[in-house]
């Protein structure tokens, strides 16, 4: 018999006679009714649109504490999408639980210590050994939740406890709060009161010229303080050359270990922000802004739905519409094309570049991506002038920089200082010198992938550029202090663990580079020619900046801090 009279196979394997009989089982998870019903209701009105998946995720682990197999097959039936692409999605983030059917699903309670460095240093361990909360809590190590000037720190539910102690976290547990928005310290009216938003209007009316706000920003040398620091002025020309519609994107997932600048100036001036991020999309002309912000700050979040509403209820944002999304729990969507990757609904996953989002960037637009910080400074500099900006430097930089100082220093937190300062002199002028008891020895410059650099280098200037001979760089300007109780093995075992954490898993070299790493750092003397050719191997073939700079904080000990290398692994 050849093929062309063959008789059709049915899906039990047997002839049919020239018709098909339907299969005898559904192929595929059926949608369970009751899922469907309560999934819909919590849906109700809202699109179901694609780039919507994790904040409708989002519904259903708030709602019921977890995502079951059942309500993860009725969000694929209700937004016609395949279950495996609403399965990858949600398991790709921390945030998310994901409950199988032969799983139980996790406690009502859920605690999450950070143990990244300056938790650690601050007694993260002591503090995970000393809770005992019961069966109904569930306790997690997590990753920097952006309050390193407030270490150790704990969350429960979603609100942070700080200066976690066993007693205080337990009393948390107890009451359970959920989160309620932020009152900020200066609000829409007293912001307007002050003279906000007349910049704005300014430039709504026609006042001011994008060309002219352009000129400004770059003979201020302003610079993206998400961490690259490229020039602002220059990106905005750049997204206004490409062709409409043109999309805006802000970057609100400071997840990097010791960042913390980016919360500090939402709790305290939110409108500031708001309005440097409405005349940065009336630059380029965005129809429309996303602010991404992560899911470890939502009282932030929630704040910011209210005081944006606040602000289109008046008519200041006729020109973009803005759309707040929520990150769940990963520190790669701080990379800008990941963070696109996610407000389209995706795994956070960094894109191959070229082309470079300015030119395809969300949903294949042009696209403007800018950090909260450099929005933040907006207004000041035009409302002052780039002369007024460019003199607050020091040793030939230009400008302000907003450090997020933590570790063994009498005052952390954020410490607005010239551009260029060293960091003896941010110790001694800006943290009322090193805590009591604690000898300088060495210091993170620009946060877990900038480096590490000892006390004796401690007169550089920190600012971008002046570092990097050194193999470092101040990226968002986070600076760890350490001190002689600090072993620099054990801080660099530290970094390495939380970028192995924290890889997408998209790349080999980051995946398994940095998991091999963080095993051969753990396991007796160091092999300094293995753990370099690794380390050569991560930087020269990852797709990102993750996989490239995770190997900073290791070759940095390697290069300066030798005579620690025979010592055994030490602890906090």
């Amino acid at each position: 018999m050849n093929m062309q009279t063959k008789p059709p196979i049915d899906g039990n394997g047997r002839g049919t006679g020239g018709r098909r009989r339907p299969p005898r089982t559904p192929k595929g998870r059926q949608v369970d009714p009751v899922a469907l019903s309560e999934v819909q209701a919590l849906l109700t009105d809202k699109p179901r649109r694609r780039d919507l998946l994790i904040e409708h995720l989002h519904l259903i682990q708030d709602h019921y504490g977890h995502l079951s197999a059942p309500h993860l097959t009725s969000l694929a039936f209700e937004m016609k999408i395949a279950l495996t692409e609403v399965y990858e999605v949600a398991t790709f983030y921390s945030h998310f639980d994901v409950v199988k059917d032969n799983q139980s699903p996790p406690p009502p309670v859920t605690v999450r210590v950070c143990d990244s460095l300056s938790c650690a240093m601050a007694g993260a361990e002591r503090l995970l050994q000393g809770l005992k909360l019961g069966a109904e809590v569930r306790v997690v190590r997590a990753p920097c939740m952006g309050a390193c000037d407030r270490a150790p720190v704990a969350a429960v539910g979603h609100l942070q406890t700080f200066k976690a102690t066993p007693d205080t976290v337990a009393a948390a547990v107890k009451a359970h709060k959920h989160p309620r928005a932020w009152t900020p310290t200066t609000g829409f009216a007293d912001y307007q009161k002050a003279g906000g938003y007349t910049l704005l209007k300014a430039c709504l009316d026609g006042t001011r010229t994008r060309d002219g706000l352009i000129k400004i920003a770059s003979e201020a040398a302003v610079r993206g303080m998400g961490g690259a620091g490229f020039p602002t002025g220059r990106k905005w020309q750049l997204v206004r050359a490409e062709p409409a519609p043109r999309l805006f994107a802000v970057n609100c997932d400071e997840g990097e270990p010791g960042t913390f600048k980016d919360r500090f100036y939402l709790e305290r001036d939110p409108h500031r922000f708001i309005e440097g991020m409405l005349i940065a999309a009336w630059v380029v002309e965005a129809a429309d802004t996303y602010l991404y912000v992560r899911d470890e700050y939502p009282e932030l979040r929630l704040m910011l739905l209210e005081e944006i509403a606040k602000v289109e209820a008046v008519g200041l944002s006729p020109h973009t519409k803005v759309h707040l999304r929520r990150g769940a729990g990963a520190y790669i969507c701080g990379e800008e094309s990941a963070m696109i990757e996610s407000i389209e609904g995706k795994r956070g996953l960094p894109r191959h570049r070229p082309p470079y989002i300015a030119q395809v960037g969300l949903f294949g637009r042009p696209t403007l991506e800018q950090n909260v910080e450099t929005l933040y400074w907006i207004r000041e500099v035009v409302e002052k002038g780039a002369s007024w900006f460019v003199s607050q430097g020091r040793r030939g930089s230009k400008g302000l920089r907003s450090f997020s100082v933590s570790g063994r220093v009498k005052n952390p937190g954020v410490k607005l200082a010239p551009a260029g300062i060293t960091v003896r002199e941010l110790i001694d002028e800006y943290c009322g010198g090193m805590a009591d008891g604690e000898t300088f020895k060495g210091y993170l410059p620009g946060g877990a992938s900038g480096g590490i650099l000892p006390a004796s280098m401690a007169d550089l200037p920190l600012d971008f550029g002046t570092l990097e001979k050194y193999g470092c760089f101040v990226g968002s300007h986070a600076v760890v202090i350490l001190s002689d109780k600090d072993d620099m093995k054990a801080v660099a075992l530290n970094l390495m663990r939380f970028f192995e954490d924290e890889s997408c898993g998209q790349c080999t070299p980051c995946r398994v580079g940095t998991e091999k790493a963080a095993r051969l750092m753990e396991q007796g003397p160091w092999d300094q020619s293995l753990l370099s050719e690794l380390s050569a191997a991560m930087r020269d073939a990852s797709i990102c900046g993750l996989g490239q700079a995770a190997p900073n904080p290791l070759m940095s000990v390697l290069k300066y801090f030798p005579e620690e290398l025979s010592k055994p692994l030490g602890k906090w």
